[in-house]
C-alpha cells in the first residue's frame, strides 16, 4: 500500500484525539526513498503541541502496522500558519471579528471583518475604498462554494 495523501488523511482523520480538532491538509512528498509527510491539522478552539504529537504518534503506529517498521519517511504534523489560507468551513469560527481576504471564483477578491459564519458561508463587513473619501463598510454573504481561497489579514496596527 502506498502512502498516499489519501491514505494519510484516513489515518490522521482516525487519530484525533478530541472530536473538535480537524485535518486541514495533507500532502506527501514525491520522492520515492524517503517522502515527507506533512499534516496541518487544527481545532474549533485552536490545537497544541501536545495535541500534534498525539497525533504524530497515532499516525506512525499505523503507518507501522501497515507498511512494516522498514518503511523511511519523515512526518511532520502541525497546525496552519497565519499565512495558510483557511480551507474548511470549520477554520472560520476562530476568526470572527478578524479581518479577511477573501478571492472568489469569478476571480474578484473582497476585504473585510468577518462577522459570521453559517451553515452554507460567510458574512463579511466588506470595506468599500474611494480616493479621498472614508472607507465604508457594506455586510455582504459569500457562499463557502463561490470561495477560491480565504485568508486571515494580520495587522501590525
Amino acid at each position: 500500500m502506498a502512502l498516499t495523501a489519501q491514505v494519510i488523511r484516513e489515518m490522521a482523520e482516525a487519530s484525533l484525539p478530541e472530536s473538535d480538532l480537524f485535518i486541514v491538509d495533507v500532502s506527501v512528498s514525491a520522492s520515492a526513498v524517503r517522502p515527507k509527510i506533512t499534516v496541518l491539522a487544527d481545532g474549533e478552539q485552536g490545537i497544541t503541541i501536545d495535541q500534534c504529537a498525539t497525533i504524530s504518534r497515532r499516525i506512525n503506529k499505523k503507518i507501522e502496522e501497515a507498511e512494516g517498521e522498514e518503511v523511511s519517511y519523515v512526518l511532520e504534523v502541525s497546525s496552519p500558519g497565519t499565512d495558510f489560507p483557511l480551507t474548511q468551513p470549520k477554520q472560520y469560527m476562530r476568526h470572527v471579528g478578524r479581518s479577511l481576504k477573501v478571492k472568489l471564483q469569478d476571480g474578484t477578491e473582497k476585504t473585510g471583518k468577518l462577522e459570521d459564519v453559517t451553515e452554507s458561508g460567510i458574512n463579511l463587513l466588506e470595506e468599500k475604498k474611494q480616493k479621498g473619501k472614508k472607507a465604508t463598510y457594506e455586510p455582504v454573504q459569500i457562499p463557502f462554494g463561490e470561495i477560491v481561497k480565504a485568508n486571515v489579514v494580520i495587522s501590525f496596527k
